[in-house]
């Protein structure tokens, strides 16, 4: 069995979800940090060989969480199926990552905003769209990145530099610039993510 000590911010999976582990000797959440990290740096590398930019859709996001978790999680790539404190109701996942979509073409096509606040702002939404059981964090931080690099065509963020995973000052600050952003306030987030 394992223990899952959530993170200050982290949205705790629900015991179905739990069911999903696929590495039965995994008991700790520093275990499952580990795997899970050893997972999204294979990802990253299948990021790097590709350099895909067909990315603002739904079957694009879903291909990069399965890239990212697939070797730990049964869902990984599957949109959520439960409800969360963020994000809605399950079942209107696919209809929030569409709007996103479009807006963002529409943020892109209008330019009446820097490359930086057209990202941060796709971050913001797909973070509050919350459209997988676990990792909505890291995917939104990697699919934020590869929308930079590879349409906008400019350079990652730093994220504030720390491991945003773990408890720490940097991700106390990241979760208090993400909220400020529920209230249309991007200054905050705008300047952690290239802290």
């Amino acid at each position: 069995m394992i223990n899952l000590d959530y993170p200050a911010g982290a949205t705790p999976l629900d015991p179905d979800e739990v069911q999903g582990l696929l590495l039965s000797h995994i008991t700790t959440r520093g275990e499952l940090d580990r795997w899970e990290q050893e997972n999204i740096i294979e990802a990253i590398e299948w990021l790097e060989k590709t350099k895909p930019e067909a990315i603002l859709n739904e079957q694009f996001i879903k291909k990069l969480h399965k890239r990212m978790f697939s070797n730990v999680w049964k869902w990984a790539g599957k949109l959520r199926r439960s409800d969360k404190t963020l994000g809605g109701s399950w079942y209107q996942v696919p209809m929030s990552l569409k709007t996103l979509f479009d807006d963002t073409q529409l943020w892109i096509d209008q330019q009446t905003e820097t490359q930086d606040e057209i990202a941060v702002r796709f971050h913001h939404r797909l973070v509050s769209i919350h459209p997988f059981p676990n990792g909505n964090g890291r995917h939104a931080r990697l699919m934020t990145d590869v929308f930079l690099e590879n349409i906008l065509k400019n350079t990652r963020f730093t994220w504030g530099s720390g491991n945003l995973s773990k408890t720490c000052e940097a991700r106390k600050i990241y979760i208090e610039a993400l909220k400020e952003a529920d209230n249309l306030d991007y200054k905050s987030l705008l300047r952690f993510v290239r802290s």
